[in-house]
């Protein structure tokens, strides 16, 4: 009997892992052996709310693939004070909406950030309980950075856009996506630390780094090694330098403490540049020497 083997991306592996979602790795697993998303629920003997689940933690792992809208917070319609006045008019959902979030943020809104509100649901079409879950995503998202502070409705609305254009239109993506961005901000907070970096936010450049290194699969013990080499060599934190050495380690295909340190090569050709004759002279100061010498001789 013929069997199929499956050779899963170490990557995807990594982001699975990562997330500890069984549901997850197991929708994974059937998508990838070409098995039929409309069967899933069937297939997996699973609810309609864990499909949900799993398909919104592969989405945000970028373990499933779809088109982005990328809309812009200006293309929105202009709307007026009688298009808020028709909205409360409707029924009682936009109203209580608005009472939610004033009480959320702890002000009255303005007629301005009402309208900022009202475009959440008429324009993006998010519906109310994913715009609550935003609202908690981006007060929390403040708290972690150290502002104490409410969030304004533009960065709301700039937040809402985000979600819009990634899909994030559900109670599902949205609970996910928030656990996972959280987790990320933790996971910051944390390597910020073990960087000695107490005294300041970590700067957007710094952020891509590190978020690029956990992307690659490194977790926060490969990461300190790593620093902990750039400060030997380097004589304190360079972020180039320790990105080098993370990027070799990933060339290398070692991902853990345990692995570096067993092979990584670069350690012995650090060795043996040390080990060379301190006496020998530059090959270019050689080539120097032999052209005054030349020059010299012409004359």
């Amino acid at each position: 009997m013929d069997e199929t083997v499956l050779t899963l991306p170490k990557q995807d592996i990594r982001k699975l892992l990562a997330a500890a979602s069984g549901n997850a790795a197991l929708l994974y697993l059937y998508l990838r052996t070409g098995g039929d998303p409309d069967q899933a629920r069937d297939a997996l003997s699973m609810s309609v709310s864990q499909i949900n689940c799993a398909m919104a933690s592969l989405r945000q792992m970028g373990l499933i693939e779809e088109k982005a809208r990328f809309l812009e917070p200006g293309e929105r319609p202009v709307y007026t004070e009688l298009d808020l006045t028709r909205e409360m008019e409707k029924g009682k959902d936009f109203g209580l909406l608005v009472g939610e979030v004033q009480r959320r943020l702890g002000r009255t809104l303005s007629t301005e950030e009402l309208k900022i509100l009202l475009s959440l649901r008429d324009y993006l079409r998010l519906p109310d309980e994913v715009i609550s879950i935003l609202i908690s995503f981006c007060m929390q998202r403040n708290r972690a950075r150290g502002n104490v502070r409410a969030p304004s409705m533009r960065s709301i609305e700039k937040e809402a856009y985000v979600w819009a254009d990634n899909g994030i239109d559900t109670l599902e993506e949205a609970a996910a996506y928030m656990q996972q961005q959280l987790m990320r901000q933790s996971k910051l907070g944390s390597i910020r630390h073990a960087l000695q970096i107490h005294d300041r936010r970590l700067t957007p450049s710094e952020e891509k780094y590190i978020l690029k290194w956990l992307e690659m699969g490194f977790g926060e013990p490969e990461i300190l090694l790593a620093y902990d080499r750039t400060c030997l060599q380097a004589g304190g934190l360079k972020w180039n330098y320790m990105n080098s050495i993370l990027t070799s380690w990933q060339k290398q295909n070692l991902y853990t403490v345990d692995q570096i340190l067993k092979y990584d090569k670069a350690p012995e050709r650090r060795n043996a540049a040390k080990q060379t004759d301190p006496d020998a002279v530059d090959p270019m100061a050689l080539r120097a020497i032999q052209r005054m010498m030349n020059e010299k001789e012409d004359a």
